[in-house]
């Protein structure tokens, strides 16, 4: 039974509370004391026993209360934490201040094999130099690799300070956590996790772009690798992370490298990882490369194209058995990576000049994709432009704005050298420029350029007839598949009349 003594706090009163327990010859298991509380654990207590013990408790000056409880505070507490012990999935021990362990939760135990309470971490890493570091350094280490019963893990370490007489803190011992690779991986994934999910991110209906998210639909299921291509700024990456959410690795890490972003040195041990004392600066225990970081995910390898020789080398083994060595390693290390690459230049003219390797390129080819550039998505492009609006407009907290009409035709228009990237940076300045919430021609860097597609300055006579040009080689150009005043009004997003005003205007269609 367990009973919880309430008192008036005065001196002497907890050692006449214990006196009346111990002299009825009870068993007590555990007693806490919380003044003005002492809760008692006396499984031989009888409610006889009891009755007989509450009339002498209330003769003690002071006590105010005797009740019957289920658990005690502390046993209360405990239970808390083995819950919350157990359901924690990585390896988690606390130590004392020399480095012991004092508790280890059942996925430590589970994976030592044994119990690991009392035992030095030098013992239990295999590794005193390790436990000689952390002391050292009060337990504040960066995260560092180490190794336990022949497992790599990730050992991230967390000071525990307690007050001491004085008043000032110290050192009362640490909180470690190990991590798989791939668990560290699922944080960094998360991290730049800021698009929408799946194919819902690739905005667009035209014919080109509803080819793309079908064909993409179809492989991405498909665990092989696949080659993305097209031209830069038309969202090669996006495509690859929506193949990647909609395929059977979707709950595991996503990760990129940018190919051209870092010279070949750097590139090898991002990717690959590198051995501790690998090379000068190296952190301490080593680092695992992305591939360990992503495994049983998917790694995305953006301008495969600017991969040195060397490395296309070290990337085919892997591609062939799904090994490879660490930068400075002996160790055979083998993953389960999905690999996803992309380039906007031509990969087979390179492979006939030499640039780059024939067998790696079918390798990554397995599967392919074509992103079309914008300028073959023209009804995407206002729809595309308006969620860039929107978008812009709540990045720089102000108030929502809206493209002109008499921007569409400029817009429909520009060639996009830089395609989807361009367009949203031109979309995002003309929001922070525009001092109005209709956002005008003249607030888009392109609006001149769209003109002059069509006629050099030299020929324009006034604005009104360069206008006038424009608009009939736009109307003409879409009539070909618009071939109505009413289609016309629907794709340029204007009225009919309009639209049937500016055709007789300029003759369209012409006599055959």
């Amino acid at each position: 039974m367990r009973i919880h003594v309430t008192f008036i706090d005065r001196v002497g009163i907890t050692q006449e509370v214990l006196a009346l327990l111990g002299g009825r010859n009870l068993n007590l298991d555990a007693v806490e004391m919380v003044p003005p509380n002492v809760y008692i654990d006396a499984p031989t207590l009888s409610s006889e026993v009891l009755d007989e013990l509450r009339e002498a408790l209330f003769k003690v000056q002071g006590v105010q209360a005797v009740t019957i409880v289920d658990i005690l505070p502390g046993q209360r507490r405990r239970l808390q934490l083995d819950a919350l012990l157990a359901a924690m999935t990585d390896p988690v021990l606390a130590v004392d201040a020399q480095g012991r362990v004092l508790l280890a939760n059942p996925a430590l135990i589970a994976l030592c094999e044994q119990e690991p309470e009392g035992l030095a971490l030098g013992d239990l890493f295999a590794n005193p130099s390790l436990q000689h570091e952390l002391l050292e350094q009060h337990f504040r280490l960066p995260l560092r690799e180490v190794t336990l019963h022949g497992q790599a893990l990730l050992l991230d370490a967390m000071p525990i300070s307690e007050t001491a007489d004085a008043g000032q803190l110290q050192l009362a011992g640490a909180l470690l956590t190990l991590y798989e690779p791939s668990r560290i991986g699922a944080r960094l994934s998360a991290l730049h996790h800021d698009h929408a999910e799946g194919f819902d991110s690739l905005l667009g209906d035209s014919v080109p772009i509803r080819t793309l998210k079908a064909r993409a639909q179809r492989v991405a299921t498909l665990d092989a690798p696949l080659l993305i291509q097209g031209e830069t700024g038309t969202g090669k990456e996006l495509v690859a992370r929506a193949c990647h959410t909609s395929s059977t690795r979707c709950d595991a890490p996503f990760l990129a490298l940018n190919c051209a972003a870092l010279p070949e040195n750097l590139a090898e041990s991002e990717l690959f990882g590198y051995a501790p004392g690998a090379f000068t600066g190296a952190q301490r225990g080593g680092k695992p490369g992305l591939l360990e970081l992503a495994n049983h995910g998917t790694v995305f390898l953006d301008e495969i194209a600017e991969m040195s020789p060397y490395l296309q080398a070290k990337l085919l083994r892997f591609l062939n058995d799904g090994t490879f060595r660490r930068v400075g390693g002996e160790r055979e290390v083998k993953v389960d990576v999905r690999i996803l690459s992309a380039t906007h230049r031509d990969l087979e003219k390179m492979v006939s000049e030499g640039s780059f390797r024939e067998d790696l390129y079918y390798r990554l080819n397995v599967l392919n994709l074509e992103v079309p550039p914008l300028r073959a998505r023209g009804q995407d492009i206002l729809l595309l432009a308006r969620h860039f609006m929107r978008q812009a407009c709540a990045q720089i907290q102000r108030p929502p704005c809206r493209l002109a009409p008499d921007t569409y035709p400029a817009l429909l228009s520009n060639r996009w050298p830089g395609n989807v990237r361009q367009l949203q940076n031109v979309i995002f300045r003309a929001a922070a420029i525009s001092e109005s919430n209709l956002v005008q021609i003249d607030d888009l860097d392109i609006a001149s350029t769209a003109i002059a597609a069509h006629s050099s300055s030299d020929e324009v006579e006034s604005l009104e007839s360069a206008v006038a040009g424009f608009e009939k080689a736009l109307l003409e150009k879409l009539y070909a598949s618009h071939p109505s005043s009413r289609q016309l009004a629907s794709r340029l997003r204007t009225s009919h009349s309009a639209i049937a005003v500016r055709l007789r205007k300029y003759g369209i269609p012409g006599k055959n």
